[in-house]
């Protein structure tokens, strides 16, 4: 994948990560669902690090 192209889908990534944690009731979050962004965040950086 090129430089742009890559650049392109982890911003969309992050935006979707931003959007699902605005998203996210802090009242009726439960550990799964934090688990899940936490998996978000350890996919973004690997993509990063790629």
């Amino acid at each position: 994948m090129v430089q742009q192209e890559r650049l392109s889908d982890l911003k969309a990534r992050l935006s979707e990560f931003v959007n699902k944690l605005d998203a996210l009731d802090p009242e009726e979050a439960s550990v799964e669902d934090v688990d899940r962004l936490i998996a978000m965040l350890d996919e973004l950086e690997r993509q990063m690090d790629d």
